[in-house]
């Protein structure tokens, strides 16, 4: 019903703000996605999707479509709220959520607060297909199988690491040595860690 409101910003939280348009005060959900991504002036166009319920009418916005369109395919999974939506694009970036749907990356999906290993599951499979259909992955998937990153990235993550520093050292070291091997890409992570 309201796709994008353009207005002026009074009123700024890191999970909504109010947009003032027309003399009438919009109060939008925000993830810290679309907090962080807000422009500094008072004007501020954000994109728009209204949920209703039949307690509440919510009004959720974003700096971007593709935010949005995330936001809208997320929701669409059989337990997953638009709470828990806003949650993974709050944790995640749109790209990598993404990403770790067209990966296959449960591990990703799961690392945000409130989600278990059925539901990061249930959005695998009810949007990898969509996912790749929508966004041509065929570059991605090849640039990010990397099964040596993906055993190194399991052994850091049995030696006690967190997968977000892991895989920024893994990252780094796959960078300088695209062809590196196992124990090579955990040796050179290990000194980065």
């Amino acid at each position: 019903m309201i796709a994008h409101i353009n207005g002026r910003m009074v009123e700024k939280n890191p999970t909504s703000i109010v947009v003032d348009c027309g003399g009438v005060g919009y109060q939008l959900h925000i993830s810290l996605h679309t907090f962080s991504n807000l422009p500094q002036t008072e004007n501020v166009k954000l994109y728009t999707h209204l949920l209703v319920k039949e307690d509440a009418h919510t009004l959720y916005g974003f700096v971007e479509q593709f935010e949005r369109e995330i936001f809208r395919l997320l929701i669409s999974v059989s337990g997953v709220g638009a709470g828990t939506a806003r949650t993974m694009l709050s944790s995640l970036t749109p790209n990598q959520i993404k990403e770790a749907i067209a990966l296959n990356d449960v591990a990703t999906i799961q690392s945000v607060k409130g989600i278990g290993a059925k539901t990061a599951q249930r959005v695998i499979l009810d949007l990898k297909d969509k996912i790749i259909k929508v966004y041509a992955l065929d570059d991605v998937l090849s640039q990010s199988s990397n099964t040596n990153k993906d055993e190194a990235l399991s052994a850091l993550e049995t030696l006690g690491f967190l997968r977000k520093q892991a895989e920024k050292a893994c990252d780094k070291v796959i960078k300088e040595n695209p062809d590196a091997t196992v124990e090579t890409i955990i040796k050179l992570a290990l000194k980065n860690l």
